[in-house]
């Protein structure tokens, strides 16, 4: 899930046929971009994990068999390497949960726990609703905050960019918790992160301190829908004191048993150096996980199989990785990292698409990268498919595991305007994905990683010596 988007920058747009870098491509891409666009096959095994396997929470039986069923994919593709690296992952399960506005009137209100939150007593609790929109305002009313549940209503802004939007507003849902707790607070209610809304609540990862608050305890914490925060809104607006009875039963069970999944081309005279194309295969547990993120799985796998198709063999090994437990905890990429240390070095570029199935616009790296004008050399290869803008923004939280390591990290870069609409819902479902989008998508990371895998030289993230030095 992107936590911020790409620069709004304007770039001047480059002819592939006379660039150095692209040019000896034109055709190698022509070829993978003819092929990718020909196979509707990304989109049949999203509907398999989508349909048949479903929501994939980590620890549940759901996700291992998606594991099992990413692996038998790789192998039917003929992929080398094909491996299950093990990954201890958290356990949360959601349990029931309930919220009704009891007086001035009564609403059942649409909620969802947030994930790895505290369940209330077993009886619930009641007590009266403390509006704020911002940290700033809780700070200023901090006196008001003890024995109250505490609602962020802080709207995700609708216009710019989505991902940007997106992580603005995120801190109210990850850490809103732990800034109400130490005030008093018996719970805290958050205004679902999503600028569009048909009355489903968006959940996602909070955190408690760590280490924990002696004298502070943990305190629920769950989102509402955009439409139920606004109502809370308006009658504290109008002068009524509305009180709520909330019941969660979260649980927090053992770390579980999960793993990566690996595959390969190995390259074919610099089979130790690597280029990572990566997505998560763990998903929350409503909706079916479709955008967030089964459309970034089948397009690593399909972009692998695309190029073993076609006979396509660069330089360097190009590794598919499918993450486990992204969304609650990443240490997926926490175990990739550990597992492979002493090969980290020799990783020339991480590429994760995970931001939905939108039109691909193209790619972003991590900051502003000296390498950036060559990327947008190799990306205009991607042209025909509409994919050939590289801008700074944020690459993904899986492959960030690799930045201290100074791997050149991209992600992918997806037409986002409806992603947030059902990103960690209900209604993250299948229906939602365009077959054709997907297919471009394929298109263009087979390309930019065949490209960058295959090319003579390789990319630092140090900037270039000053002239002279």
């Amino acid at each position: 899930m992107p936590r911020d988007g790409a620069a709004a920058t304007a770039v001047p747009s480059i002819d592939a046929t006379k660039s150095p870098l692209a040019a000896p491509y034109v055709d190698v891409a022509r070829r993978i971009r003819d092929a990718s666009l020909a196979s509707d096959r990304a989109f049949e095994r999203l509907g398999y994990l989508t349909d048949k396997i479903g929501p994939r929470l980590s620890g549940s039986t759901a996700l291992e068999h998606a594991v099992q069923w990413a692996r038998d994919c790789f192998v039917a593709d003929g992929q080398a390497n094909v491996t299950l690296e093990p990954v201890q992952v958290p356990h949360w399960v959601r349990g029931a949960a309930s919220a009704t506005v009891v007086t001035p009137v009564q609403r059942t209100l649409s909620l969802l726990a947030l994930g790895g939150s505290v369940a209330t007593a077993p009886q619930g609790l009641t007590a009266p609703v403390m509006v704020v929109g911002s940290f700033d305002e809780l700070e200023s009313r901090k006196a008001e905050a003890k024995g109250k549940i505490v609602l962020f209503d802080h709207p995700m802004a609708s216009q710019g960019s989505a991902g940007r939007n997106y992580g603005e507003a995120l801190p109210y849902r990850t850490t809103g918790a732990m800034r109400a707790a130490p005030l008093g607070a018996r719970a805290v209610l958050v205004r679902s992160l999503t600028a569009r809304s048909l009355g489903s609540p968006h959940t996602g990862y909070m955190r408690y301190p760590d280490p924990p608050m002696a004298d502070v305890p943990k305190i629920p914490a769950a989102a509402i829908s955009v439409e139920d925060a606004e109502l809370l809104h308006r009658l504290v607006r109008r002068g009524d004191k509305p009180f709520v009875h909330l019941a969660m039963s979260p649980r927090m069970l053992p770390d579980a048993k999960s793993a990566n999944v690996l595959a390969e081309i190995p390259g074919r005279d610099l089979a130790q150096e690597v280029v990572v194309i990566g997505a998560h295969l763990d998903s929350w547990d409503v909706g079916q996980g479709a955008q967030d993120d089964g459309a970034g799985v089948v397009v690593v796998m399909e972009a692998l199989a695309t190029l073993r198709k076609l006979g396509l063999e660069p330089r360097r090994t190009i590794r598919a990785v499918l993450f486990t437990n992204e969304e609650n905890g990443v240490h997926g990429a926490a175990q990739y990292e550990a597992d492979h240390r002493d090969q980290l070095s020799h990783h020339v570029a991480a590429f994760e698409i995970d931001s939905g199935a939108g039109a691909p616009r193209g790619f972003m790296t991590d900051g502003d990268q000296p390498f950036l004008g060559q990327a947008r050399e190799i990306a205009s290869l991607l042209a025909p498919v509409g994919a050939d803008t590289v801008l700074p923004g944020f690459s993904g939280e899986d492959v960030s595991a690799m930045k201290p390591e100074k791997v050149p990290l991209f992600g992918v870069l997806l037409d986002g305007e409806h992603y947030f609409d059902v990103h960690h819902s209900v209604a993250d479902t299948l229906d939602k994905i365009d077959p054709a989008q997907l297919r471009k998508t394929v298109a263009a990371l087979a390309t930019m990683a065949f490209v960058v895998a295959d090319r003579e030289d390789t990319w630092s993230t140090a900037p270039a010596p000053a002239a002279g030095r």
